[in-house]
């Protein structure tokens, strides 16, 4: 898919961020995404899967603020991560009324239930966190269009994985995406338990 073919407001914010092509990963997958396939997308470090993941957010979100429920959901590995992805997007939003919030550990969950429930467009969260405010009814997730997982390395331990697959089971209809930089057997238990239709892009190095 060349930028050319994505939301106009869109094609100007990046750019003016001085991305004009997209990488050869970025040209497999945000196709796909676009058409509304679920995808395992796996490519090294530097191969634009972090950019990769907010075209196709914002894309799938029309650069616009919706209601107060959450329409994208991100998993990460930890703040840090969260927080660096939020300021990603936050790089391309300058101009949009998208509401983009992070919930992490290191904050007061109250706060965060209540900012939720204010209203949010994109939610990015560690899995520990998210699970723990979903379980005390402190997030909508039925509007939710995009379920993404961030550098899914992270997932090999027991705990965030399990916390991750939890979710879906509560989902109706919805698009999933995993970035990672291998396919391994912590994906293949996700392909049996929710992403059965899911292609599998991947580029090397």
């Amino acid at each position: 898919m060349a930028f050319k073919k994505i939301q106009e407001q869109l094609r100007e914010v990046l750019g003016q961020q001085g991305i004009k092509e997209p990488l050869p990963f970025q040209k497999a997958i945000l196709s796909k995404i676009k058409g509304g396939a679920s995808v395992f997308g796996i490519a090294p470090a530097g191969a634009g899967k972090t950019t990769s993941i907010i075209i196709s957010t914002l894309q799938k979100l029309d650069c616009a603020a919706f209601e107060e429920a959450p329409r994208a959901l991100i998993f990460v590995k930890d703040k840090e991560s969260a927080l660096t992805l939020q300021g990603e997007f936050e790089r391309f939003t300058r101009r949009m009324d998208l509401r983009i919030y992070s919930v992490y550990e290191e904050h007061n969950i109250e706060a965060q239930r209540n900012e939720i429930f204010e209203g949010v467009d994109i939610v990015i969260a560690t899995p520990k966190r998210l699970s723990k405010i979903f379980y005390l009814n402190g997030i909508n997730l039925g509007k939710l269009k995009l379920f993404i997982v961030d550098d899914a390395e992270f997932l090999s331990k027991p705990s965030p994985f399990s916390d991750v697959i939890r979710i879906p089971e509560s989902l109706d209809r919805c698009q999933y995406a995993i970035f990672s930089t291998k396919f391994d057997s912590r994906m293949e238990r996700m392909q049996e338990l929710f992403m059965a239709n899911a292609q599998i892009v991947e580029v090397g190095e």
